[in-house]
């Protein structure tokens, strides 16, 4: 389903997500990720129905650590 494609119009037709531990629980700006695809899909997660965007595992592991690495700027 997910495989080869770059977003997925409706995330709910995923299964999976979850939040990051790292994530509070105010509702704020948190990210959900899906296990269990080829690819790693990505949602906004006060948006459950809303798109979501599918990374590359080479991607996404690369994106996570940048992060962790502070070599991301706004």
């Amino acid at each position: 389903m997910v495989s080869g494609k770059r977003s997925v119009a409706n995330s709910s037709t995923l299964s999976g997500w979850f939040k990051s531990s790292y994530s509070g629980g105010s509702q704020g700006d948190c990210l959900e990720t899906a296990h269990g695809y080829a690819g790693v899909p990505v949602r906004d997660s006060k948006s459950p129905t809303g798109p979501a965007v599918v990374f590359s595992s080479a991607g996404w592991s690369s994106f996570v650590e940048a992060i962790k690495d502070n070599r991301l700027s706004a």
